[in-house]
């Protein structure tokens, strides 16, 4: 019982730090003049990753590294066959062709650099290196594309976007208690989890697989169900193509700079041909069916708990 109090502390402490952090940030940045483009491509978009991070990080320091590789693939594959799932079940989803082209190309294009880098047996410091470079390319083109695109029409504002507090030292508190929560829950849940994983004797990645990636999933699946019954499921797409290709360049890529990460045969052989997999299927959905609802919806979930079986079982 305690173990599973741990591990429920661990998860809220990562998600609400997580909240607190990114809406301080956010704030912030406005605050000192930044776009809203930048502040939500850079500072919502990376900080919604804050929990994945951390208890990547923190794994990976504890001597726990399956657990980091496995919720950077177990997250990856969460978001499109259980949030995606759970949002076209609720709302049909339709599919930009923008987004589609530019972000589900890239979505895949990681995904299989990631089987190409730990082809080895390990995801070493120079591919953790790799992996954030691309990552800083990707969003200067981000943001290049849109200054392109909209030219210098002014900015609207962003309802989407946290609102500076009424005191800059709220901001600056939001900062520092959730940065203080992400990382003391981050360490709480890692801890727990490695409980877990030797009392049912099974490795360190089946937990990182299963656990560890739903419990740092929840904010995208949050966010899925909300817009889905707001009638705006599309915004699930996006938020999945963004937050699968993060998961792979910045999550894995800085956990890996830090320690590098040994990757399993299973991994290697299965779990990250299965994400691979389901980014193709995503893609092929998205470019050829382009609005998919509740039959998918059921297919995709259907798909995620035959998953989540193999790898318990």
């Amino acid at each position: 019982m305690i173990i599973f109090l741990g591990l429920l502390a661990g998860f809220v402490l990562l998600l609400a730090g997580g909240e607190f952090l990114v809406r301080g940030a956010a704030a912030l940045a406005l605050r000192l003049g930044l776009s809203n483009l930048v502040v939500g491509i850079i500072i919502v978009g990376f900080g919604t990753s804050v929990p994945e991070l951390v208890a990547s990080i923190q794994a990976a320091l504890a001597g726990a590294p399956g657990i980091a590789m496995g919720n950077v693939v177990g997250s990856n594959i969460a978001n499109i066959l259980l949030i995606l799932g759970v949002g076209a079940a609720i709302y049909p989803i339709v599919c930009s062709k923008a987004a589609v082209f530019r972000d589900g190309f890239f979505m895949i294009f990681t995904a299989a650099l990631l089987g190409v880098a730990c082809y080895s047996g390990v995801l070493s410091l120079h591919w953790g290196l790799i992996f954030i470079a691309i990552l800083v390319t990707y969003m200067g083109f981000l943001l290049y594309s849109d200054r392109r695109k909209n030219g210098k029409q002014p900015v609207e504002p962003d309802d989407d976007l946290p609102k500076p507090s009424k005191a800059l030292w709220l901001d600056i508190m939001f900062v520092a208690c959730g940065t203080a929560a992400v990382l003391f829950g981050g360490k709480l849940l890692v801890e727990n989890a490695i409980v877990v994983a030797k009392s049912f004797e099974v490795s360190d990645e089946v937990v990182g697989l299963t656990l560890v990636a739903i419990g740092t999933s929840l904010p995208e699946l949050a966010t899925s169900i909300i817009a889905a019954m707001r009638k705006h499921s599309d915004i699930a797409l996006g938020n999945v193509l963004g937050s699968n290709i993060y998961n792979v360049l910045g999550i894995a890529g800085i956990t890996a700079v830090i320690s590098p990460i040994p990757v399993s045969d299973e991994m290697l052989k299965v779990d990250i041909p299965v994400m691979i997999g389901v980014s193709l299927v995503l893609f092929f959905l998205a470019v050829v069916v382009k609005r998919f609802g509740k039959r998918v919806g059921f297919a995709f979930l259907a798909g995620y708990a035959a998953f989540i079986y193999a790898v318990v079982a």
